[in-house]
């Protein structure tokens, strides 16, 4: 997997001619990824050495940002953390919207791919909500799109997905209990759970089979950013009649590879430092 990771970067690269960058647009920024990631206030001698420049130069970029809003000084001092601009920013954009505008050709071609429809799911609170859908439009019998649903996280594909790297002390402060039944199959046991949630993170996608309705079997695979976190889920559903074993293998693949994708685009890597 990690393999086919590396030659989709390895491809975007190529593809993408390189264009000279703005230096002191890209220290600016530079800057507020080192605030946003530390637990505490940063102090102005540490971003003068991550960014190997001057301490004049780096106050006059850190001070022009806090001038805007992207930094504060807490308690007035010369320490920086994350400013208000940040947040006013943040609660105008709608992170769903822009999480189905990067996936939309990727759910696309995976319906093209396995001719099932495909599904885009993120994580609310205890439940799946799924985002978007794509119908392939070459089965006559197809499951219906859940955009706009909720849906439980312990017996989905997507939900599971979204739950690949927990394990069972956090999957129990997360869902509480018990854990509801819906068909013969739906899994009910925390200790299943984790082990199901290890194994979709060992193979790379986990399955529904037939745990939330009957008939129905599911595939799904995590979409992480660039540090590993799980943003959202990817996935097929189909009749179990049509998704049997061997083909399951195939689509599997096919889904992995379509997450593995959507990752490496939400894990763009800096090109170098300034």
């Amino acid at each position: 997997m990690n393999g086919s990771s590396n030659l989709v970067r390895a491809r975007t690269k190529k593809s993408t001619p390189k264009t000279p960058s703005i230096q002191s647009l890209d220290r600016g920024l530079f800057i507020l990824e080192a605030v946003s990631r530390a637990s505490g206030p940063v102090a102005l001698n540490e971003l003068t050495e991550l960014l190997g420049v001057d301490r004049s130069s780096a106050f006059r970029l850190a001070n022009t940002l806090r001038r805007r809003g992207f930094l504060a000084n807490p308690n007035g001092r010369k320490d920086y953390i994350i400013g208000p601009s940040i947040w006013r920013l943040s609660r105008k954009q709608d992170w769903h919207n822009v999480l189905v505008n990067f996936s939309e050709d990727y759910l696309r071609k995976l319906a093209f791919r396995t001719g099932e429809t495909t599904h885009l799911a993120v994580r609310e609170g205890r439940q799946v909500f799924f985002l978007h859908h794509y119908h392939s439009g070459s089965q006559v019998l197809m499951v219906s799109a859940r955009t706009g649903e909720f849906s439980p996280l312990h017996c989905t594909a997507h939900g599971k997905a979204l739950l690949v790297d927990y394990g069972i002390d956090e999957l129990k402060s997360l869902l509480g209990g018990p854990l509801e039944r819906h068909t013969p199959q739906t899994i009910v046991s925390f200790t299943d759970l984790a082990r199901s949630c290890a194994l979709g993170r060992e193979r790379g996608f986990i399955v529904d089979d037939e745990e939330y309705v009957e008939g129905v079997r599911c595939l799904a695979a995590p979409v992480r950013d660039r540090d590993g976190t799980v943003i959202a889920a990817i996935g097929i559903s189909a009749p179990e009649t049509r998704l049997l074993r061997d083909r399951a293998a195939v689509v599997a693949q096919q889904v992995c590879k379509t997450a593995e994708e959507l990752s490496a685009l939400f894990s763009a890597e800096e090109d170098g430092r300034f």
